[in-house]
């Protein structure tokens, strides 16, 4: 029986790949206003990366995680912005 390297292992919601919203473009305050209104629709443990450009936010994105009660899991540098990583707390 031939073994399958590839495929097999989606089926792992603890694994699967976050959404990305991209705020882009967008400036203070909205970045967070926009993140917190998706972040409410998601289950709890639910992972979603923020894109943004805004150059506040990497300040405002990791204190309203705080505020919230939500997890900022990364944060990376990307072309022209940041990418946030933020896990939805139980609240």
């Amino acid at each position: 029986m031939p073994e399958q390297e590839d495929g097999g292992q989606e089926d792992r919601p603890s694994t699967s790949p976050a959404a990305v919203y991209d705020l882009k473009g967008l400036n203070c305050p909205l970045p967070v206003l926009k993140a917190k209104k998706r972040l409410v629709t998601m289950q709890p443990g639910s992972r979603l990366w923020l894109e943004t450009t805004d150059p506040l936010a990497v300040i405002d994105i990791p204190a309203f995680c705080t505020e919230s009660g939500h997890r900022l899991i990364e944060t990376a540098a990307i072309s022209g912005g940041h990418r946030f990583l933020v896990e939805r707390g139980g609240g």
